[in-house]
Parts: structure tokens; C-alpha cells; sequence
């Protein structure tokens, strides 16, 4: 499992989301709290978006530790974004430790992060692969379930390139959990997915939490939105928290006793407008 923070609002320090709160998404590196193993020292990602030079999203990753990683702790300090994803890994059991394999992933103007498991992946890795296109096989870099995953997002979104962005990216996530879902009861799997996720275009952004398993299980995942997020001396908080206007911070736990965090219920999914939440949808196998 890993961890994840997101942020999409007034532009703020990539910093105010990784070193400064008091369980920074460097603290959670080492002190995850809501995790049975605290650490996720496989390695770490950013994405970030500077829409007056270029739709696509700026990277840095590195298969170090976030807390050990002088470049990173520099970037932090003076890179500001109005969309950022920040990501520290726990590979899982078997998969190469890379920077192939580290989130976030990218493909054209999106990014995409996944904190979890697909059950079975073993079992169904084959059956994905022959899913895919074969531009989206061509993206394919690394050897982890995530970026499989997202391969047949990108198909998804492909199909769905004449809706209006916010459905056609919460429709293809839900078409995309859907087809990894049929292909575990296909192939017998019985162990259970954990499929926390974020995608975003640095405009349009979808946060999932879903889980195969009893909800009680599902892997955390918490939501802020208020008018501004900042860190003042030292303390890090959502400003007027509640409002729907200009800042929504999406994390694997709470970054500070801000008191405005609130968790994303089991099965649904956040969409996210520019700053504010534009939509929450539950998702339903059975449809």
C-alpha cells in the first residue's frame, strides 16, 4: 500500500502538502498512521501543472525515500502549482522497486495515482494486456496492477473523447474498475481490491475510493475543501473550511487537526472543478 496527497485550488507551494503540515506527506513516508505497515520508503512522485507553458504535467521521481531526498525537499520549497499530486510508495510484494514503477503515471494532459491492490493482478495481468490498444500497450513503461490500470483508463477515455471532460473521465474510472472487477470473477480471484485513485487533466479532477472488500476495510481517503489552503507560521489549515470555492486537498490521511477533513465514503467518487466539487457519485457494480 502507499500513500497520496492531491491538491487543486489557488496556487500554493508544493511544500505546503509534503514537509510542512504536521503529518506532511514526508511524515506519512515513515509514520503512515492509518496503515498497518508505516512505512512507504519504495520510492516517491510529483506531479504538478503550469498551465501558461504546457497542458501537460511537470514529474520528478525518485525510487529514495522521500524523507532522504535533498532535491526533493529543495523543489518543494519554491515550486507552486494550482494542481498538485504527491506520492510515497510501498511496493508491492514481488514488483521491481523503479522509477518506472513509481507514481504518478502520465498520459498526454493527464495524470493518475493509485494508492491499493488490484486482487489477483497475477492472475489477471494477461487478460488486461490483451485489453488494451496498442497506443496504450505502448505506453505501458513499468510492471505494477496501478499502471496497467490506467492503460485501460486511457482506452476509456479514447472511447469517451466527445462528452464533456468531467464525465468522461469519471465515466471512464468507473468503466475501467468495472472491467478489472469482471476479469477477477472471470479468472476465480478471491482476494479483495483496494482501489484508491486519483485522476486529473490540472483542470478536471476524479478521486476514487472503492474496494471489493467489506467497507470497513477499505484503505482511508480524506477530503478538505474550504477558500484557501496555507500554511502560517507553521501551521498548515483550510481556510473558511466547508465552502466550495478554490481549494480541495484529496489525502490518504489528514494532514493536520484541521478539523475540515472529512473521509470519502466507501465505493464513490469525488469530481473536482478548478477548486471546488463539482459532483460526488457512488459507484455500483451492479449497474
Amino acid at each position: 500500500m502507499c500513500r497520496f496527497t492531491f491538491y487543486q485550488g489557488k496556487p500554493i507551494r508544493i511544500g505546503s502538502l509534503i514537509t510542512e503540515p504536521t503529518h506532511s506527506l514526508i511524515n506519512q513516508s515513515f509514520n503512515a498512521l492509518e496503515r498497518d505497515e508505516p512505512l512507504n520508503g519504495d520510492g516517491f512522485g510529483l506531479a504538478w501543472y503550469n498551465h501558461s507553458i504546457s497542458n501537460s504535467p511537470a514529474f520528478f521521481k525518485s525510487v529514495t525515500p522521500a524523507w532522504n531526498n535533498r532535491n526533493l525537499i529543495q523543489l518543494a520549497r519554491i515550486t507552486e502549482s494550482t494542481c498538485i499530486m504527491a506520492h510515497v510508495r510501498a511496493a508491492t510484494q514481488g514488483l521491481q522497486v523503479s522509477e518506472n514503477n513509481c507514481h504518478p503515471f502520465s498520459y498526454q494532459q493527464y495524470a493518475f495515482m493509485h494508492n491499493g491492490d488490484i486482487g489477483g493482478f497475477h492472475k489477471i495481468r494477461r487478460k488486461i494486456v490483451q485489453l488494451l490498444s496498442d497506443e496504450a500497450f505502448e505506453e505501458l513503461k513499468g510492471s505494477t496492477d496501478s499502471e496497467h490500470f490506467f492503460c485501460l483508463v486511457q482506452d476509456e477515455l479514447k472511447k469517451r473523447d466527445t462528452l464533456p471532460p468531467h464525465d468522461q473521465m469519471s465515466s471512464s474510472l468507473m468503466a475501467a474498475i468495472r472491467k478489472v472487477v469482471e476479469l477477477g470473477q472471470e479468472m476465480g480471484v478471491d482476494e479483495p481490491s483496494y482501489m484508491n485513485m486519483v485522476l486529473t487533466d490540472g483542470s478536471i479532477s476524479v478521486a476514487v475510493r472503492f474496494t471489493t472488500d467489506i467497507p470497513e476495510n477499505a484503505d482511508s481517503l480524506y477530503l478538505n475543501v474550504g477558500k484557501r489552503y496555507a500554511c502560517e507560521d507553521g501551521v498548515c489549515h483550510m481556510i473558511s473550511p466547508g465552502e466550495h470555492e478554490k481549494a480541495v486537498i484529496i489525502s490518504s490521511e489528514p494532514l493536520s487537526d484541521d478539523p475540515g477533513w472529512e473521509p470519502v465514503p466507501v465505493n464513490s467518487m469525488v469530481v473536482v472543478k478548478e477548486g471546488y466539487v463539482l459532483d460526488r457519485l457512488t459507484i455500483a457494480m451492479g449497474d
